[in-house]
């Protein structure tokens, strides 16, 4: 059973990187037929990795690589600490769905049947916003569970989203500059 969670974990991490060297090699093939300047859309590219995160960490426990492949796709082309932070700020307001799922959501339904509630919801009285900060810096666990049980327990906002913000921030940094470095000795990228 083991076995076949981590087999499953692989073939995603496979796909996400395979699908970003695809979107990485796209972008560049476009330019290059266009004969565009990327330095004429970094805005645009800002802007779309901004709204592709928002809208990846808006729905709840559904995991979009199809967002990070296009953030990394973007982080080949432009500086990617800009498009970390843009995919951050964008992620976090996007897990506010979740945390106002949780906030509103506890008249209304149990949360306690989500999956991961009680060992997430232990972490947190244990260690606070540290629980936030590092569920955010993880690139496995879904964030979603954390953002409903922060919403119930009625964490302040003023602490739960720079936390949140935080964590994700410098996930994002660590994997757009090595994707990218990973993408920039593939034999087929020219620059």
């Amino acid at each position: 059973m083991c076995q076949n969670r981590w087999l499953r974990l692989a073939i995603f991490l496979v796909s996400l990187i395979a699908i970003s060297f695809g979107l990485a090699y796209a972008l560049q093939g476009l330019f290059s037929h266009f004969q565009l300047a990327s330095n004429q859309f970094f805005l645009a590219a800002y802007l779309i990795v901004f709204g592709t995160t928002l809208l990846a960490n808006v729905t709840i426990i559904a995991p979009v690589p199809v967002a990070l492949a296009i953030m990394i796709a973007a982080a080949t082309r432009w500086d990617p600490l800009l498009v970390s932070f843009a995919a951050s700020v964008g992620g976090a307001l996007g897990e506010l769905s979740g945390y106002y799922v949780g906030y509103l959501g506890k008249k209304i339904a149990s949360i306690e049947d989500i999956p991961g509630y009680k060992r997430i919801t232990g972490w947190m009285n244990r260690y606070g916003v540290w629980a936030i900060f590092l569920l955010a810096l993880q690139p496995v666990l879904p964030f979603d569970v954390a953002g409903i049980i922060s919403g119930s327990a009625k964490m302040p906002l003023y602490k739960f989203l720079p936390t949140l913000w935080g964590g994700k921030f410098i996930k994002y940094v660590i994997i757009c500059y090595s994707s990218v470095g990973l993408i920039r000795i593939m034999p087929f990228w020219s620059p």
